[in-house]
């Protein structure tokens, strides 16, 4: 989950402009694509709103479409041309920092790991299983062969949460 450099900066700037539209940036994804590259934007409602069942809206999306073309169009920050694209970050959200985890313990999460984990032929860089504990360093899953692996956070590449209909 770490942000590439250029995600940062991107962030950084198209930050204040999601504010503005009274919601806020979940995570920005970037990915060069030949000629044309795709900036897609994440937005939350914000958390008061959400505590009155307030989710994001179309309306919500324009808006923060609106105002981060102003916003790039005066930083210009992508080389060439780009698609963006604003939307919530859903049901199977990809998490962004570790502070976005833990809002999710006790829910299971999906983990793509830089380094694979586990001895011989059970060596995995894909695991599954319910997020139980966090620290500043490691995470605790719950796997369904009812282990509990501990993975230390620096070796996650990509985290998102998985949708279970209750």
């Amino acid at each position: 989950m770490k942000l590439s450099t250029k995600v940062t900066e991107l962030m950084d700037i198209i930050a204040p402009a999601v504010t503005a539209c009274d919601v806020q940036l979940w995570g920005v994804e970037f990915t060069a694509q030949g000629r044309k590259s795709l900036l897609r934007i994440f937005i939350e409602a914000l958390p008061a709103d959400q505590a009155d069942g307030k989710q994001v809206t179309i309306e919500d999306c324009t808006a923060v479409t609106h105002q981060v073309s102003g916003v790039l169009e005066v930083h210009d920050p992508i080389a060439g041309e780009y698609i963006l694209e604003v939307s919530s970050p859903g049901l199977d959200r990809s998490f962004f920092s570790e502070a976005q985890m833990r809002q999710y313990i006790g829910q299971t999460v999906n983990l793509r790991l830089i380094n694979a984990i586990g001895a011989g032929k059970q060596k995995r860089r894909k695991i599954s299983g319910q997020l139980t504990a966090m620290d500043d360093k490691t995470l605790t899953l719950a796997t369904p062969e009812d282990q509990d692996v501990k993975i230390e956070l620096s070796n996650i590449d990509k985290a998102n949460l998985v949708y279970q209909d209750s």
